[in-house]
C-alpha cells in the first residue's frame, strides 16, 4: 500500500483534501488521472447497468426481461425521509474515547482489536497499563446541516449517507412519467456522507465517498430468483473488468449480520493489501430489502416482529414517526393484483471499487533496456475501459517533421479517446510515465515513418512493438480495446 499510495501521489491519481494545510481526515481529491479513472469506472458501470441494457431481452440467469432506468436525487432530503428508513434511530456506531493523559485517542469499538494506540511502544487500545478506555456510547454517523436562515430545531436537515432513499421517495414519479412495468430497475450514481469516527485505509473507509447504487423493484413472488441473479451478476461485473477470482469474494450474511430491513444479504469482497492475510473488505453489498422501504415510506416507521414488519408505535400507541401516506402500492395487470413491491439493491463504492483496480493493477517486473539488462518498471494493468487515458502518442525526436505528424496522429486519435502527447525526455523515460499511467498502448513516430507512413505501436503489458501503417491506427486500437 506504501508503494501504491506513493504512485498515486506522484502520477496524480488521489491527494489528500486541504493537503497544504494539513489535509482532513476521511477526505479525499482525485487528480487528473485519478477523476479519470474513476468516472471511466462508473461510465463502465451505468454503461453496462443502464444505458447500455437490453430491455426485450433475457439475460442469462434472469428470471424475465427486465427494464432500467436512472434518476440523480438531491443529498439533502425533508428530516422525515431519515426518521421513517430508520437511519434517525438506528446510523450509529459505538464511541470508545481513552481518558489518560498524552492519549485522547478516540476508537470505534469495533476496531479496537486491529486499532493501533497513540502510546509507544505501539499496542492496540487497552493493551498498555495506563490505558483508560470509555464504556462504548451511541455516536450518529449522519452528517447534520441546516436549511435556510433560522439556526433552529426547524431548519435541522442531514447530508444523505446513503442514495437508495432517494430513488424510494421516488418510485411514484418514475411510475408516473416512464412506462416501466415491474420488474424494472432505478440506478444512480452519487455522493453519501458519514460521519465516520476513525476514517482508515486510505479511500477504503471516507466519510464523503460515492455510491453506485440499483434499486430493482420485483414481484415478491420471484424476488429470490432476482436477489439471486443479482449477486451473481454483479460479482461477474467486478472479475469482467480484471479482479483476479481469488482476490475476490462472495459471502452470504449470518442471521445475525443482516439489517432490520434484509430478507438476505450478500457481500462482494476483495483482499485490499492494508488488510491481514486471509482478511476481505466489502466493495458492494447486494440486499433483498423486501417491502420494508416502500411500505415504511406510505405508513411510517417499522420494526421487525418475526419474520414480518409492524409500524412502530409510541407510547401512546400512536405511530412515532409518520409516513408520507402516499400510494406506493403497484396494480399489476398481468396478475391482476395490487402489490408493495419487493427490492433488490446492488449497491456499489465507486471509491472502494476504484480502490481495489488500483490495487490489483498495481505490478512490478523487469524488462529488458536496449543492452538486454533487466531494468525493474513499475506498470498498473488497468483493463482498458478503465485507463486514463487509452493511447500516448510520442515524436522520437523534435526535429526533421517527427513533431508534426505525431501532433495529427494525436489530433485524429484524440476524436475517438482519451489521449496523451509527450515529446519530453528519452523514449524510454516516456515510456516508464505511461506504464505507471496504466496506458495501453504507446505510439511512437520515428525516423522510418517518413519513409513510409507506419509508426510503433507498444504494447503496456507485454511491451511488444509491432509497425503499422497510420492510416490503420484508428481501427486498428478499437479493435485491440474492445479484444
Amino acid at each position: 500500500m506504501e508503494k501504491l499510495t506513493s504512485l498515486a501521489k506522484r502520477r496524480g491519481f488521489i491527494f489528500q483534501s486541504s493537503e497544504i494545510y494539513g489535509g482532513i481526515g476521511g477526505f479525499w481529491d482525485y487528480g487528473p488521472l485519478g477523476v479519470e479513472l474513476k468516472r471511466n469506472l462508473k461510465e463502465a458501470w451505468w454503461r453496462d447497468m443502464v444505458s447500455g441494457h437490453d430491455d426485450l431481452a433475457t439475460l442469462p440467469g434472469a428470471p424475465s426481461p427486465y427494464a432500467m432506468t436512472g434518476l440523480d436525487c438531491s443529498i439533502v432530503m425533508h428530516p422525515q425521509v431519515w426518521k421513517v428508513s430508520g437511519h434517525y434511530d438506528l446510523f450509529h456506531d459505538l464511541l470508545v474515547d481513552c481518558r489518560t493523559e498524552g492519549c485522547k485517542a478516540r476508537f470505534r469499538a469495533d476496531h479496537i482489536p486491529t486499532s493501533q494506540c497513540p502510546l509507544k511502544p505501539s499496542r492496540h487500545p487497552g493493551e498498555h497499563d495506563k490505558c483508560d478506555l470509555t464504556e462504548p456510547r451511541e455516536f450518529s454517523l449522519m452528517f447534520k446541516t441546516n436549511v435556510g436562515a433560522l439556526f433552529d430545531p426547524s431548519s435541522e436537515a442531514y447530508l444523505r449517507p446513503e442514495t437508495a432513499q432517494g430513488i424510494f421517495v421516488n418510485f411514484k414519479n418514475v411510475l408516473d412519467t416512464t412506462r416501466v412495468k415491474i420488474p424494472f430497475g432505478i440506478a444512480q450514481i452519487g455522493k453519501s456522507f458519514r460521519n465516520e469516527i476513525t476514517p482508515r485505509n486510505y479511500t477504503f473507509r471516507s466519510r464523503e465517498f460515492e455510491q453506485m447504487e440499483i434499486e430493482f423493484f420485483c414481484h415478491p413472488a420471484n424476488s429470490q430468483q432476482w436477489y439471486t441473479y443479482w449477486r451473481d451478476r454483479r460479482f461477474a461485473w467486478y472479475t469482467s473488468l480484471g479482479l483476479r477470482s481469488e482476490n475476490l469474494r462472495l459471502r452470504n450474511h449470518d442471521a445475525n449480520e443482516l439489517s432490520h430491513y434484509s430478507c438476505g444479504t450478500a457481500d462482494i469482497e476483495y483482499a485490499f493489501p492494508f488488510l491481514l492475510a486471509g482478511e476481505f473488505g466489502e466493495l458492494e453489498g447486494v440486499a433483498h430489502r423486501g417491502d420494508f422501504d416502500l411500505r415504511s415510506h406510505m405508513e411510517g416507521k417499522l420494526v421487525r416482529a418475526g419474520d414480518d414488519f409492524t409500524l412502530e408505535l409510541d407510547q401512546q400507541g400512536q405511530p412515532r414517526y409518520v409516513g408520507s401516506g402516499k400510494e406506493l402500492s403497484y396494480f399489476d395487470d398481468q396478475r391482476q393484483e395490487r402489490i408493495v413491491p419487493h427490492v433488490i439493491e446492488p449497491s456499489a463504492g465507486a471509491d472502494r471499487a476504484t480502490l481495489a483496480f488500483l490495487c490489483e493493477a498495481y505490478t512490478e517486473d523487469a524488462i529488458e533496456d536496449s543492452q538486454g539488462k533487466p531494468q525493474p518498471r513499475v506498470v498498473l494493468k488497468l483493463h482498458p475501459r478503465l485507463a486514463p487515458f487509452k493511447v500516448a502518442v510520442f515524436p522520437l525526436v523534435k526535429r526533421e517533421g517527427m513533431p508534426k505528424i505525431a501532433q495529427d496522429i494525436y489530433r485524429e486519435l484524440k476524436r475517438h479517446w482519451n489521449v496523451f502527447y509527450d515529446e519530453t525526455g528519452s523514449v524510454g523515460r516516456r515510456y516508464r510515465r505511461q506504464d505507471e499511467s496504466g496506458t495501453p498502448f504507446c505510439i511512437t513516430v520515428d525516423s522510418q515513418t517518413l519513409e513510409n507512413q507506419t509508426v510503433t505501436l507498444r504494447d503496456r503489458d507485454t511491451t511488444i512493438q509491432e509497425r503499422v501503417a497510420s492510416k490503420d491506427l484508428v481501427a486498428l486500437i478499437q479493435e485491440k480495446l474492445t479484444a
